[in-house]
């Protein structure tokens, strides 16, 4: 199956209708096609979750709804959707998320109908326990393992030794239900669990860059505990190095489907000495014989046991400084192409501006033209002009009568503003009015005039014209 199904489409058409803007991106990001959520709608529904005008109950319960869904690739994608938004929406969303009794309910989901139904249920399952317990975790603590401050000023490093050993089980626990994932490379054969390992892949790596750090700072906190701390410190190293055994072989997985060798952190765990120094510790403060570490001896193996998990949390930063220079890139590019993009317009707008007024100026100056020659040409009118074409031999009497002693083959340019001088009057020849017997004005009709060759005469209608006299009754 591929492609959008017209159950999706029909879908995105009704929320275009309705104005649900939330709703289509939702809908657009978990369609049927089988592949990962589009960048465009993840990037869409991020921008909603830092809106305060959108309410994060409402998009968080359209995921919901999807997760209903009976096929296997829409309520994958929910789930992707919603961890997406998880890691890099706004805060806001999993203090809701984690607010709520229950999120997603899953347990028995199974698709039967569709191709790699089996087998990507089992998936589905897997993933949204994941997600619950990355909300419960926040409901808990109140903080995001995978966002907290690190380093040697960081949460982990400067929390004291009540909180750190209540913290640091969340943490297993969160980590327990990622690792439980377990695809192996075989089973990673579409683009949508690909899309949901490398959300897990990221989550696994800030995760564990916590649980190390918290580790680190019960080690050197251990020899000054009480003995019932002791106890459950040394519990809890014992669960930290066989989860560090876990995340190798789920990163050994990232590292045969694709994930850059560079991307995959190098994990040092501390020399077996470190454990048997405190086993020996914590039985000397339960009154057991046992053979006790020197001062120096024990100081040694601790420093050598932090400084390896040390160099572990320093690969987890160096990945962390990379994904951030990869988002400040991406970010760039995209402020660039914006960018561009507004160039072009302001490009095209003045330059559909310039043709507009480019296109008046040439109608104002034919406009001009033609009321120099004509006085009534159009726009239309303006090429290919010529008046006396050759061969003609009508006389109109008006502004067009020569005199038929003139070439006929003389041509108008339309360039001039103004005509040309002529050789004969541009008017007709003017009489007086005459009387007639009722007491109106007779115009007498205008006798032709002819000469004998081209002269300039004066124009005056008041004088004695051949034929025409002023009769008065």
């Amino acid at each position: 199956m591929s492609g959008q199904s017209i159950t999706d489409r029909i879908a995105a058409a009704q929320h275009s209708m309705t104005g649900s803007a939330i709703n289509k991106a939702v809908c657009k990001a978990t369609t049927h096609e089988v592949s990962g959520p589009k960048k465009k709608h993840l990037d869409y529904l991020i921008h909603c979750t830092n809106e305060m005008n959108v309410s994060v109950p409402q998009l968080a319960d359209t995921l919901f709804e999807r997760t209903a869904n009976s096929s296997w690739v829409v309520v994958f994608k929910a789930l992707i959707t919603t961890h997406h938004l998880m890691m890099y929406g706004n805060e806001r969303l999993i203090q809701y998320l984690a607010s709520r009794n229950t999120l997603f309910n899953l347990n028995n989901f199974l698709d039967k109908g569709a191709l790699q139904g089996y087998d990507m249920s089992t998936f589905v399952r897997r993933y949204s326990r994941y997600l619950n317990e990355k909300a419960m975790s926040y409901r808990l603590v109140a903080v995001d393992f995978t966002k907290m401050k690190r380093g040697i000023d960081g949460v982990m490093r400067t929390m004291n030794i009540e909180k750190l050993i209540k913290t640091l089980p969340i943490i297993q626990n969160q980590l327990d239900a990622l690792l439980d994932f377990q695809a192996n490379p075989n089973e990673l054969t579409n683009g949508v669990i690909n899309a949901a390992f490398m959300l897990l892949f990221k989550d696994s790596i800030r995760l564990f860059a916590a649980y190390n750090e918290g580790v680190i700072n019960l080690l050197e906190k251990y020899f000054d505990m009480k003995k019932g701390q002791c106890k459950e410190a040394l519990d809890i190293y014992k669960k930290f190095l066989y989860r560090m055994t876990k995340l190798s072989e789920f990163l050994r997985v990232a590292e045969q489907v694709g994930i850059d060798q560079g991307d995959i952190p190098d994990l040092s765990q501390a020399p077996s000495s470190l454990l048997e120094a405190l086993e020996q510790h914590l039985a000397s403060l339960e009154g057991k014989k046992t053979k006790e570490l020197t001062a120096d001896t024990r100081a040694s193996t601790l420093s050598s046991a932090v400084s390896s998990l040390s160099n572990t949390g320093m690969s987890f930063s160096r990945m962390d400084e990379k994904e951030r220079q990869q988002a400040l890139e991406e970010e760039q590019a995209r402020l660039q192409a914006l960018k561009v993009q507004v160039t072009h317009h302001y490009t095209k707008t003045h330059a559909q501006n310039d043709t507009w007024y480019s296109l008046g100026a040439v109608r104002k100056q034919t406009d001009r033209e033609g009321l120099g020659v004509t006085g009534r040409r159009g726009l239309g009118d303006r090429d290919n002009m010529q008046w006396n074409q050759p061969g003609e031999k009508k006389l109109t009497g008006g502004h067009d009568w020569q005199s038929k002693t003139m070439s006929t083959t003389t041509a108008w340019s339309p360039a001039p503003m103004t005509p040309a001088p002529m050789a004969f009057p541009m008017t007709t020849p003017q009489v007086a009015p005459q009387m007639g017997p009722m007491g109106g004005v007779q115009v007498m009709t205008p006798q032709p005039m002819m000469y004998s060759q081209p002269v300039l005469r004066p124009t005056n209608p008041f004088a004695p014209m051949p034929g025409a006299q002023m009769q008065f009754m």
